[in-house]
């Protein structure tokens, strides 16, 4: 009878099967109809273009906190170092766009000249456009594909991808954990960033990729549209994700995830090879990091390795832990809390405060706040926001008896069994 049951709920649909995935994306799918009822591009204009893109890139920053979430909250692993994988993604989607945008500028200058121009004048021009702040007027090697939008894509995947696999390999067979791994990962970044910030490293140093929110081939299109496209695929894109890490966390490969977490040696002396699960998750993640980072900077319009640098994915861990890491939903709510405060503070929007004499302006302050917050969490409320959530819902265990009949939590017991 056991069996029948379980085999019963392993055939249902996922979203089925896990109802707080289901409940996600119909907040999910509400949200994205709100927006874009309310929006410039296609609704009655009470949100601002602006606005939609700063909600575009927080969606952005929910898939990759989500990311953080499955290689930290799950596998146990505190990267310092994902929005290196985050920032691969923009650079690879924003050459392309710049490189084409930068051509139809090209060919329309040259268009007037008495005798029509050759591709490889209009390769230099673009050049000369593009690497001209640096001082350069050739194409470094790193761009041969920038022409191809298909190449570029396959880019956003594989070049975070290779890079994780290449470091994780590296480090997991080595058996470097804890506080030297995130070192390691702080330290593969802050290398990275510092080489982008190179005028020779080919993508136009601290000057990075500029006009990016300027799709080619469609200049007549407003903002307004434009900005709502991105929020819908980011949208898509993080309900994607969603399903998808729910399905990787789900079953027997989720559990063995939480015991590397919980107990590594444990698991590795019960026979699991141990490192490939880690290289896996690890991957995974900075393959979802690359592609949150492909939507979010064109809606940024500009990355420059300074989007690299390691406070960025200090942040991010900071965002999962006060959203409560070991929760998908936590891990996003984090991240959607706090960036859209962050936004309110540092916008100028949020009041001044008034301490007898002295004068609290945010804009300063904002990184201090976050700092005594994330504190706070870990010492008082060390689930985080999801904690919360869970309370809300009075989460409540049923009344069961009998013996268990299996090591889980949830497993079945005795009276249970005969049912």
């Amino acid at each position: 009878m056991a069996d029948l049951t379980a085999g019963s709920l392993r055939s249902r649909p996922l979203v089925l099967r896990y109802p707080a995935t289901l409940v996600f994306l119909a907040c999910l799918a509400l949200f994205t109809l709100g927006v874009t009822i309310l929006s410039e591009g296609f609704g009655i204009g009470v949100i601002s273009t602006s606005f939609v893109k700063t909600l575009g890139k927080t969606l952005c920053l929910c898939l990759v906190a989500l990311a953080m979430d499955l290689v930290w909250g799950y596998c146990g692993i505190l990267s310092l170092g994902h929005m290196a994988f985050f920032g691969l993604g923009g650079y690879a989607i924003g050459m392309w766009l710049m490189y084409e945008r930068t051509r139809l500028i090209v060919v329309d200058s040259l268009a007037a000249a008495p005798l029509p121009p050759t591709p490889q004048e209009i390769s230099d021009g673009i050049a000369s456009q593009i690497f001209g702040v640096v001082g350069a007027s050739e194409f470094p090697p790193i761009w041969a594909f920038a022409h191809s939008l298909p190449l570029q894509l396959a880019a956003v995947v594989l070049a975070p991808g290779l890079l994780a696999l290449v470091f994780g390999w590296l480090a997991f067979r080595s058996r470097v954990t804890g506080v030297y791994l995130s070192i390691l990962t702080q330290a593969m970044t802050l290398a990275l960033a510092l080489y982008l910030f190179q005028n020779d490293s080919g993508l136009r140093g601290n000057n990075g990729l500029s006009g990016l929110q300027n799709l080619p081939g469609l200049e007549r299109v407003g903002q307004a549209t434009v900005s709502l496209w991105f929020f819908w695929g980011s949208a898509l894109a993080l309900g994607l994700g969603y399903v998808l890490a729910t399905w990787v966390v789900s079953g027997k490969f989720g559990s063995v995830l939480r015991g590397i977490r919980d107990d590594e040696a444990r698991v590795r002396f019960l026979g699991y090879p141990v490192e490939a699960f880690k290289l896996f998750i690890f991957t995974l993640s900075a393959v979802i990091a690359g592609i949150a980072g492909a939507l979010y900077y064109p809606q940024a319009g500009i990355i420059n390795p300074a989007e690299l640098a390691p406070i960025a994915s200090i942040y991010l861990a900071v965002w999962v832990a006060i959203g409560g890491r070991g929760r998908l939903y936590g891990a996003v709510i984090g991240a959607a809390f706090v960036s859209l405060l962050s936004t309110w503070f540092t916008g100028g929007q949020a009041p001044d405060l008034w301490i007898g004499s002295y004068r609290v302006q945010w804009v300063n302050w904002w990184t201090v706040l976050l700092g005594l917050s994330f504190v706070a969490v870990t010492l008082f409320a060390p689930k985080g926001i999801g904690g919360l959530i869970d309370l809300l819902a009075e989460r409540r265990r049923p009344d069961r008896h009998g013996k268990d009949l299996g090591p889980g939590e949830g497993a079945l017991r005795e009276e249970e069994a005969d049912r």
